[in-house]
């Protein structure tokens, strides 16, 4: 990642550690990465970093971040998160949430909508779809269950990600965070059950919604009910599965930056 520009730098919110990526200058963009751990700098990030500083959190007990061993759900990381863009003084700020951590978002937006000035969620988890299921990712190996984030493995972003043998250090940092998103987001699965009443509290904030119509994570019905619940959203669907930013990237890039401006 430092060949992109990008670096690690340490923070402290309260007692805990948060290792967090940087790069890229001008007004920062919040990025919360999913339930598998921030996968690499890809194409979009380099993109939007010509015009915005990245701010990207290793979410903690996913590897490099310390587990917090208070926070026991999905609303306490969302807590966790509010204070660290307070202290930081970065509020308000524009997010962008992907999977796990698009239901992240929506449960900090839902808390305190006026703490972000944009949001855009990518395939987020949080509710439950009205149709189909959220995959279990703890049926399958970490492999098996990347794989069917996208419908085609051989594409050039997923490639450059996830191609050839799988690393020692990438099963490790797999397994961190399988681990930790088992802790935090298991009972219910990947969702909550007061999330469709709670974003009824989200009002006044643009809000783009992405989702691959081929999602075989989170089927787009859940998009669909996101666009319903957050008054004024919007909603772009991508032919592509759980990862328009992989799969589409130049479509994902200019949808992103234009909502973004």
């Amino acid at each position: 990642m430092a060949d992109q520009g990008c670096k690690e730098v340490k923070f402290k919110v309260g007692d805990h550690e948060l290792q967090v990526v940087t790069g890229g200058s001008g007004k920062t963009l919040l990025v919360l990465h999913g339930e598998l751990g921030f996968p690499g700098w890809l194409k979009w990030n380099q993109a939007l970093a010509a015009k915005r500083s990245l701010c990207i959190p290793l979410h903690p007990g996913f590897g490099k971040s310390p587990m917090a061993d208070w926070i026991m759900d999905m609303r306490d990381l969302a807590a966790f998160y509010s204070r660290f863009i307070r202290e930081q003084k970065l509020t308000p700020v524009d997010v962008i949430g992907f999977s796990l951590g698009g239901w992240l978002a929506a449960e900090m937006a839902a808390a305190n909508p006026s703490q972000f000035n944009k949001m855009v969620l990518v395939g987020a988890t949080g509710l439950r779809p009205p149709t189909g299921e959220i995959a279990d990712m703890f049926t399958v190996t970490a492999r098996a269950y990347l794989n069917k984030n996208v419908v085609d493995t051989q594409g050039e972003e997923f490639r450059k990600l996830f191609g050839g043998e799988q690393t020692p250090e990438q099963f490790e940092a797999w397994e961190d965070a399988r681990a930790e998103t088992a802790r935090i987001a298991w009972k219910p699965y990947m969702y909550t059950q007061s999330m469709p009443h709670l974003l009824e509290n989200v009002v006044n904030l643009p809000t783009l919604i992405v989702w691959g119509k081929r999602d075989a994570i989170v089927p787009l019905a859940a998009g669909e009910l996101y666009h319903k619940k957050i008054a004024g959203s919007k909603l772009v669907t991508f032919d592509c599965g759980h990862m328009p930013e992989v799969e589409k990237p130049d479509d994902f890039i200019r949808e992103v930056t234009q909502f973004l401006g």
